[in-house]
């Protein structure tokens, strides 16, 4: 047993260091940080809308858990399915059927050597217990030239109280391949749970990737999920972030834009009710010429509960000829819901397309009464205002059934029709 006594998290429940395979060095780095590196306060920049104190008053555990049945869960009807419970491999539960050109590996039970982390460690206290305390995780290889119609499907679902799951993703996209990649997050019950999970994704030359990701964990948990992606030259990449429930969310989301003629897509979507709070945090760093980004994030927020949007595109002095447009939009559904939105831009070049912008408001009012003036009750009216404004975001949805998946639960969750 491992015990690690600061002020960075409670780890009393005495888990067990991460038994797999992770690299030495990457090990004792995060020892090192859980040692030294206190919780991140709202004094830190990155922080400074989103308290994580509760976490460090949590005497976590990562209990297994068996569940019969998870056909709630499942997004699409792929038979590439592998399911996670409280961070640990269910090979009952995983359909396990791997379409040709995709090589996947359970850290657990592959054996699978993790090569050094590409993600920070140095002062980062989530991504250190991550690596120091991993229970299991996944690793992907799309073979190059690769072009694969069936979606990979990757579910975690929380069961039981005070349960912490350290989950990783791996994801090697070869040259000139294709694929789309599903992740959920789930609860099954219980309170107090902590999903912190870590992605490292390289897009190579030439390859298409896609990653729809849905959160709908419960109202009494939380969840930090950090990727690092690298894209390669003549690359394509896209990420959907659907934020549906959960009562903490943060998701940080660094793209590394490292070869000419990359496109980068980021959407997300946040829908808040009660006390939640969902802090998205992202970076597109363009280092080299000739490339465009494209972001767009949606925010609903009623009753009481807050949102962050946090998004910075850099553009380095070599990287010339840069198109780059962020938007971040939001509707407040009552007088007590907030919004902290930044999104930036730190430009050192001189030929280049870039816009970022942010708007904040409550419905229309007039555009309501019409409605209302065509038959429409103010409920539906209302519902159907707001679910337009999320469609911008949900159109850039390529795979149909998480489409269908995400508007059930937005129908079941908030009376919203489509």
């Amino acid at each position: 047993m491992t015990e690690v006594v600061n002020n960075s998290i409670n780890l009393k429940s005495n888990l067990n260091a991460t038994a797999l395979k992770v690299s030495d060095k990457d090990k004792q780095l995060a020892m090192e940080v859980l040692n030294s590196t206190p919780l991140p306060t709202t004094r830190v920049e990155a922080w400074k809308y989103t308290r994580v104190a509760k976490l460090g008053k949590i005497d976590f555990t990562n209990n297994k858990a068996n569940l019969s049945d998870v056909s709630k869960y499942l997004i699409d009807d792929t038979k590439c399915t592998f399911v996670f419970v409280n961070g640990h491999f269910s090979c009952e539960l995983s359909s396990q059927e791997v379409p040709s050109g995709i090589s996947m590996q359970v850290l657990s039970v592959d054996n699978t050597i993790l090569d050094d982390s590409t993600i920070n460690l140095k002062g980062e206290v989530f991504n250190a217990m991550n690596v120091g305390y991993l229970h299991d995780g996944v690793q992907i290889e799309i073979a190059a030239n690769s072009i694969v119609d069936t979606p990979i499907q990757v579910i975690h679902i929380l069961e039981g109280d005070n349960i912490i799951s350290n989950f990783k993703m791996t994801v090697k996209a070869g040259k000139s391949s294709q694929a789309s990649i599903i992740q959920g997050f789930f609860s099954a019950s219980g309170e107090n749970n902590f999903c912190n999970t870590t992605s490292e994704i390289d897009v190579a030359e030439n390859a298409v990737l896609r990653i729809d990701k849905v959160q709908y964990e419960s109202e009494k948990s939380y969840h930090i999920n950090t990727e690092q992606v690298q894209q390669d030259k003549n690359s394509n990449f896209g990420i959907n972030t659907l934020t549906l429930n959960g009562g903490f969310v943060r998701n940080n989301l660094h793209i590394d834009v490292n070869g000419q003629n990359c496109e980068t897509h980021l959407n997300g979507a946040y829908l808040l009710k009660n006390k939640q709070h969902v802090d998205n945090h992202s970076i597109v760093d363009h280092k080299v010429p000739n490339c465009e980004s494209h972001e767009l994030y949606k925010g609903v927020i009623d009753d009481k509960s807050t949102a962050v949007f946090n998004g910075k595109v850099y553009v380095r002095p070599d990287a010339q000829k840069i198109n780059a447009f962020q938007s971040n939009g939001n509707v407040l559904l009552s007088d007590s819901a907030t919004i902290n939105s930044k999104p930036e831009l730190e430009i050192y070049a001189d030929d280049v397309k870039c816009s970022h912008g942010s708007t904040t408001g409550q419905l229309d009012e007039e555009a309501v009464f019409y409605l209302r003036a065509r038959g429409l009750s103010e409920k539906s009216a209302r519902h159907l205002m707001v679910s337009a404004f999320i469609g911008d975001v949900l159109d850039k949805i390529t795979n149909e059934n998480v489409k269908t998946f995400t508007q059930q639960i937005l129908k079941e969750r908030f009376g919203w029709d489509f």
